[in-house]
């Protein structure tokens, strides 16, 4: 008759060679690149502002959030009980408390209360910490902060709605904005018929003494349980720009109702929706028949947000390879000390870096404008878009390669890869995907010359220094000069050719050498790479590397 007695449990095995799970770390603190960007580019308060939120962003507890707010994405309640049309969106309390950290600390007021004193550079330094968190918060903050130049264009929008936005904390109540001493605001442009072309666009609005009264369809909602949106309308004077609050004056339910949540690649803890304008009240903004120059007031914040998460994206994957390299042994000795896993590790650091520096130079530009510096105006006009363009291009073999270098336990939920790959894209299809960003490029070229100009003057500045950058300058000199019908068809690769000759230009006047001249000869040289991990054999591999982490 056989035992009945319990069997002891007998391990197989030992579980060695694996990295150890990570403790709380701050994230500003180690991060050299942003630490000596901000010394350079921004007031000291900045960094002294973002210190707490370098702690909170490598703590378990936000980095434990973040993953429960994808694991329980949003979702939609159309009716109450007893069938009112409700259209909001429920969300998961992670995706609330990451909110209250965005938001409570004020980083979407920061560039305002702070503005030509660095303020630019704070909101984008804080959101590439965030991003680090979830990057599913950062479209809501983005839109809030990117939504103050247009209600600058109304004082009575601004008195009511400026005074929120910039005040600080978050408030996710579904009620009438005057019960409200905070608000977030979103936004609702495309359309199926138009997309990126909102010329396009067939909501009309009919406009009284009272207001307008919208009707229509958008095709994209981002952030649904805004407590307003700036929207795009049609017109008896052309497409208008209007802005359109969750509830009337009176505190019933404007009707905006909701169709459907997109079901999105990644982004997943943020809500975006399908929604229906029937008859919705909604005040106008800007001169009539100028929505689009309206609401481009809004666009180069939106896009610079949108240039510096993914470099925020890619940081967050470089130290999870950086940590598994370090602590993994193959082969006889740690995967760090490996020459390939060096070369391949190296070469994303040396991403990140540019990434940085571009991001926060951009954020400079802004601040400068801000004070009324002509060259810094001039920037202003192009650097988020060369930068949102490039960024994005770049993100999504970043983090596959990122991924590659963990092996199979990068490819599993329990770590944030997967997460971060499945994000990669999204920057680079908001706010103009590649060819519409490209197009505008040309666009500022041809309108505002003296962006050009200035860009120039700034790769001007380290000609001499390297001889990969002199002959990358020397190339976009020539391109230059081509007639238009060319450089339409050769736009991506101006677009490109500029944002990386503007981070080489920046890591030669900042960085140390070894950063510097290694970013040029395997960007700039002859033949570069289109795969990362290809440096020169000679490349000072130890010396980048160290510059991953303290």
């Amino acid at each position: 008759m056989a035992d009945s007695a319990p069997r002891e449990h007998v391990a197989t095995h030992e579980v060695i060679n694996q990295p150890p799970v990570p403790g709380d770390e701050d994230w500003l603190a180690d991060d050299i690149p942003l630490r000596e960007a901000l010394a350079r580019e921004a007031p000291a308060w900045v960094t002294d502002r973002l210190a707490p939120l370098g702690r909170a962003v490598g703590s378990q507890r936000l980095q434990a959030l973040g993953e429960a707010a994808n694991q329980h994405p949003p979702s939609l309640r159309l009716f109450d009980r007893y069938g009112r049309r409700l259209d909001e969106v429920e969300y998961h309390p992670a995706y609330h408390a990451l909110m209250h950290e965005a938001f409570d600390p004020g980083w979407q007021a920061v560039a305002w209360q702070e503005e030509g004193r660095g303020g630019h550079q704070a909101h984008v330094a804080a959101l590439y910490l965030l991003t680090q968190a979830e990057p599913g918060i950062c479209c809501p903050l983005t839109m809030t902060h990117a939504a103050m130049p247009v209600l600058r264009q109304d004082e009575r929008l601004l008195a009511h709605w400026g005074s929120r936005l910039l005040a600080w904390g978050y408030d996710p109540r579904p009620c009438p904005s005057d019960e409200k001493a905070t608000v977030t605001l979103g936004m609702a442009m495309t359309e199926k018929q138009g997309g990126s072309d909102v010329r396009a666009n067939t909501t009309s609005a009919q406009i009284d003494a009272d207001g307008a009264w919208l009707t229509g369809h958008k095709w994209f909602c981002s952030a649904p349980m805004s407590d307003a949106f700036l929207t795009l309308a049609q017109t008896a004077d052309g497409l208008g720009c209007f802005l359109v609050p969750r509830f009337l004056p009176d505190g019933h339910r404007n009707p905006i109702e909701i169709q459907r949540l997109k079901n999105k690649c990644g982004n997943r803890a943020n809500a975006s929706a399908e929604i229906e304008y029937r008859h919705a009240w909604a005040t106008p903004i800007g001169a009539p028949g100028r929505g689009i120059a309206t609401i481009l007031e809004m666009v180069q914040q939106t896009r610079l947000d949108a240039a510096v998460a993914p470099v925020g994206m890619m940081r967050q994957a470089l130290r999870e390879a950086w940590r598994h390299a370090r602590h993994r042994h193959a082969f006889g000795k740690p995967l760090a000390e490996q020459p390939l896993m060096q070369m391949v590790i190296a070469d994303l650091a040396l991403e990140v870096e540019a990434g940085v520096v571009l991001g926060l130079g951009a954020a400079r530009a802004l601040d400068g404008a801000a004070n009324g510096d002509a060259h810094a105006r001039a920037l202003a006009r192009l650097l988020p878009t060369l930068a949102k363009y490039w960024h994005n291009k770049r993100g999504p073999g970043f983090m596959a390669e990122a991924m590659e270098c963990l092996g199979g336990i990068g490819y599993v939920e329990e770590l944030p890869l997967a997460r971060l790959y499945r994000e990669a894209p999204v920057n680079s299809i908001w706010e103009g995907s590649g060819n519409v960003i490209c197009l505008d490029v040309l666009r500022v070229m041809a309108r505002h010359p003296e962006s050009i100009e200035a860009l120039m003057g700034e790769l001007q500045a380290a000609r001499g220094q390297q001889a990969d950058f002199d002959r990358a300058l020397a190339e976009l000199d020539r391109t230059l000069t081509l007639p238009e019908e060319s450089l339409m068809l050769r736009a991506r690769w101006l677009a490109q050719r500029m944002a990386q000759a503007l981070q080489a230009a920046l890591l030669l006047r900042h960085a140390p050498a070894a950063v510097s001249e290694t970013f040029c000869r395997s960007r700039l040289g002859e033949a570069p790479s289109p795969a990362y991990g290809v440096l020169p054999a000679d490349a000072p591999l130890v010396a980048i590397l160290e510059r991953i982490t303290p």
